[in-house]
């Protein structure tokens, strides 16, 4: 990929509206907290802001549907009478995306990559939203037992292809679909995560956009031995760099500010290499 010095890829901000987030302790489940954060990360530059309200760290209790849109849907609209700025509803649940693309949100952001419901695929092709198909093995309650694969990034290419296959027969348009190999989601820390990080090129190669959140993931942790998710901005920025350099069309993260000066660095060094030589 080669950068350009202003934009290299779009930052998306995140603000989880829930108790019990692994990477911000539910510091933004009032609805207030929520849209300072939303005004915060609009301020500091984020392309795109992803609200949700359910949480999937491993073990996560799920959930009830009203309670999820009780927590989104206001918050969608509140930003949406201040700003443009698109919206992504990060759900599994296909009533709680059409009320958040009702209120607002112009994005649905699965991470079961609409396998959660069998309504999930029509319901997509239905609302015309973007939508964003992301790999997990397993579910949010059990993804993390023990984890295999015999190819990680084959193997999550593979799957990503045959769902955005899946997704454009159901009527979903092909300029819709986004991938995400989905790190940190039924993956081992090291073992798995680093070596799709290291693969990206080949779902980029899928020819879809890619999001990618790397974001306080818990390889970061594993890696400096440091198990606090707030003391891991170093690593989420590597790995910003690593998905830029990859080509990945945007990257979902808690430090908007921070990881658009790093992406501008990063692109302005390239840039000044191509015009050197």
């Amino acid at each position: 990929m080669i950068p350009t010095a202003s934009q290299p890829v779009k930052v998306m901000g995140v603000i989880n509206v829930t108790p019990d987030s692994f990477s911000d302790g539910g510091r933004f489940a009032a609805p207030e907290a929520a849209l300072a954060q939303a005004r915060r990360l609009i301020s500091e530059g984020a392309d795109m802001l992803d609200v949700g309200g359910e949480s999937t760290r491993p073990g996560a209790e799920p959930v009830a549907e009203a309670a999820e849109i009780e927590r989104v849907v206001p918050l969608i609209r509140a930003i949406r009478a201040e700003s443009a700025i698109p919206v992504s509803i990060d759900t599994v649940k296909p009533a709680v995306a059409r009320a958040a693309i009702e209120a607002g949100a112009t994005m649905w952001n699965d991470v079961t990559a609409l396998r959660q419901s069998p309504d999930s695929l029509a319901v997509a092709a239905e609302l015309g939203c973007d939508v964003v198909l992301m790999h997990m093995q397993g579910e949010p309650g059990t993804m993390q037992a023990e984890p295999h694969y015999d190819d990680v990034v084959e193997e999550v290419a593979a799957f990503l292809a045959r769902r955005a296959a899946e997704a454009m027969a159901a009527g979903v348009a092909q300029d819709r679909i986004w991938l995400d190999p989905g790190v940190g989601f039924g993956k081992h820390r090291i073992r798995h995560n680093l070596p799709l990080i290291a693969g990206l090129d080949r779902i980029v190669a899928l020819g879809f956009p890619v999001l990618l959140g790397v974001s306080r993931k818990s390889f970061i942790g594993a890696l400096d031995n440091d198990a606090a998710a707030d003391r891991r901005l170093g690593g989420s920025i590597a790995g910003a760099l690593a998905g830029a350099a990859a080509g990945v069309a945007a990257v979902r993260v808690h430090d908007v500010r921070e990881t658009l000066q790093a992406l501008r660095v990063w692109a302005a060094i390239a840039q000044a290499g191509t015009t050197s030589a």
